[in-house]
C-alpha cells in the first residue's frame, strides 16, 4: 500500500526495518494514509490525543455507552435456570463450576475474543473453539488463550462443514463473535438468525460481541461512525489516546504503544462479565442476550480512571529499567514488551515465582506448558480448567467425549 515489497529478506537489522517503514511511511500525509486505508481495508489509523478522540462523532458516541451492553435479542423462550441444564457431560468431578453443563461456541481469534472463551472455561463452561484454516493466527497466543478449551475447523464456506456447525449450534448456550462487525451475520449466522433459532427450539442464546471500534448498536444513539473499520488493540491504544498518555508518562511528546496486550485482556475480561450477565438473564427472566464490547471501549474505560499522581509516576521512571524510557513511537509492540518485561522480573520477581504458576503436559503442543493461576477464589466454587491449551484446529467438532486430565485438577487450590 504505501509502495514496499511484503518480503525482503536483506533486511534483517531492527533499526533498519524501522527506518525503511518510517521513510516510506512520511511520503503521504495523514489524509492520504487515511483515504489509502479505507480503499485497502487496511487497520490503520491516525494516533490521537485522548481529548481529540472524544472531539470525534466516534469518541462522542462511545461517551455515551458503558464499557459493556447487554439488551435482549428476543424474549418469548422461557427461563433455562442453571441447574435445569441437561447436558453436563460425563464430568467426574465431584465439586461444582458454576457453569458446568454450560456450552460456548467461540468464533474468535488472536486474544481479546478467545480470553472470554478461557475465562468462561475456568468457569466449568464447555468452550468449543472455531476457526478456519482460511484465517491466519498467532501460535504464540494459542498457547495461553486456548487453554481449558477444545479447538476445531470448520470451514462455513463449506455446505458440509455448516452442516457441522449447525448441529454444534443447535446445542449451544453461548456464541462469542470475534469478527468484523457484520461478518458473521454475511455467512447466516449473526444475531437475529440466533433470535430465531431459539424460538424454534424454545431455549434462548447468549450472543457477545467483542470488535475494535465499538459502536455496533441496533439504535441509532448507539451506532458509531467507526464501528465497521477493522482493527486490534495497538490500533484502538493509538485512536482513543492511550498511545500518548503512555509516551507522556514516559516524559515523551509523542506516542508510544502501551507494553503487553493490556487492553485485549481487559476486553476479553469484559466479554466474559457480558456473557455472566447474559447467561444469569436467561436463566431467571428467558429470553436471549446480546453483550457488545470493543477494545475501544475498554480503553476510554481505562482512561476514564485517571492517572497516577505524579509521586507515584516519578517513582516508577526513577526504579523502572531506563532502557525502557529509550523507547519511541517507532518501536514495535514486541521490542516494547520485551523491556517491560525485562524491567517487571527485576524489581517484581515474586511475580514470576513456581508456586504462581500452574504446569500441565499438552498432547497438542507436545510440551510441559506453564501459565499464571486463576486469581480468582469463591468460596465452595471450583475455579479453573480442567485441560490443557491446544492449537487452533485439534480437536474433532462435536460436544462429546472431552477429556479430563487430571494434572489440571488441583482442587485443594480451587477453593
Amino acid at each position: 500500500m504505501i509502495g514496499l515489497s511484503p518480503f525482503n529478506p536483506d533486511l534483517q537489522d531492527y533499526k533498519d526495518c524501522i527506518e525503511t517503514i518510517e521513510a516510506a511511511v512520511r511520503r503521504f500525509t495523514t489524509r492520504e494514509l487515511e483515504e489509502l486505508n479505507c480503499r485497502e481495508d487496511q487497520a490503520g489509523f491516525p494516533v490521537l490525543k485522548p481529548e481529540q478522540f472524544l472531539k470525534t462523532s466516534h469518541g462522542k458516541t462511545l461517551k455515551s455507552l458503558p464499557p459493556v451492553t447487554i439488551q435482549p435479542l428476543e424474549t418469548k423462550t422461557p427461563p433455562a435456570p442453571f441447574e435445569s441444564q441437561d447436558h453436563a457431560g460425563t464430568s467426574s468431578l465431584t465439586y461444582s463450576q458454576c457453569l458446568q453443563g454450560i456450552r460456548v461456541l467461540e468464533l474468535c481469534r488472536v486474544i481479546a475474543g478467545p480470553t472470554i472463551g478461557r475465562s468462561l472455561a475456568a468457569h466449568g463452561a464447555s468452550v468449543l473453539k472455531v476457526t478456519s484454516h482460511r484465517l491466519p493466527d498467532v501460535p504464540f497466543f494459542q498457547v495461553d488463550v486456548n487453554t481449558g478449551k477444545h479447538a476445531t475447523s470448520l470451514d462455513l464456506h463449506s455446505a458440509a462443514d455448516r452442516a457441522i456447525f449447525d448441529s454444534l449450534l443447535a446445542g449451544a448456550d453461548v456464541v462469542f463473535d470475534g469478527y468484523r462487525p457484520g461478518a458473521l451475520s454475511r455467512l447466516g449466522y449473526g444475531p437475529d438468525y440466533l433470535a430465531e433459532l431459539a424460538a424454534l427450539r424454545g431455549k434462548g442464546f447468549v450472543y457477545v460481541a467483542e470488535d475494535c471500534f465499538g459502536g455496533t448498536g441496533t439504535s441509532e444513539a448507539s451506532r458509531a461512525e467507526w464501528a465497521s473499520r477493522p482493527g486490534w488493540q495497538q490500533i484502538a491504544d493509538c485512536a482513543t489516546g492511550v498511545a500518548w498518555e503512555q509516551g507522556r508518562f514516559m516524559g515523551l511528546d509523542e506516542p508510544v504503544v502501551p507494553p503487553f496486550p493490556m487492553s485485549d485482556y481487559g476486553t476479553g475480561a469484559l466479554g466474559c462479565v457480558a456473557a455472566m450477565i447474559g447467561l444469569f438473564r436467561r436463566a431467571t427472566e428467558g429470553g436471549s442476550w446480546a453483550g457488545r464490547t470493543s477494545l475501544c471501549q475498554y480503553d476510554m474505560f481505562l482512561l476514564s480512571l485517571g492517572s497516577h499522581p505524579p509521586e507515584v509516576q516519578a517513582r516508577l521512571r526513577k526504579t523502572h529499567d531506563p532502557a525502557f524510557f529509550d523507547l519511541r513511537h517507532h518501536d514495535s509492540v514486541d521490542e516494547v514488551g520485551k523491556r517491560a518485561l525485562q524491567s517487571m522480573k527485576r524489581l517484581h520477581p515474586a511475580l514470576f515465582e513456581e508456586r504462581m504458576m500452574h504446569k500441565a503436559w499438552s498432547d497438542g503442543f507436545q510440551a510441559e506448558v506453564m501459565w499464571p493461576r486463576e486469581p480468582l477464589r469463591v468460596s465452595g466454587i471450583g475455579i479453573g480448567h480442567l485441560r490443557a491449551t491446544r492449537p487452533n484446529g485439534f480437536d474433532p467438532p462435536t460436544w462429546l467425549g472431552w477429556e479430563e486430565q487430571e494434572d489440571m485438577l488441583e482442587t485443594d487450590e480451587w477453593f
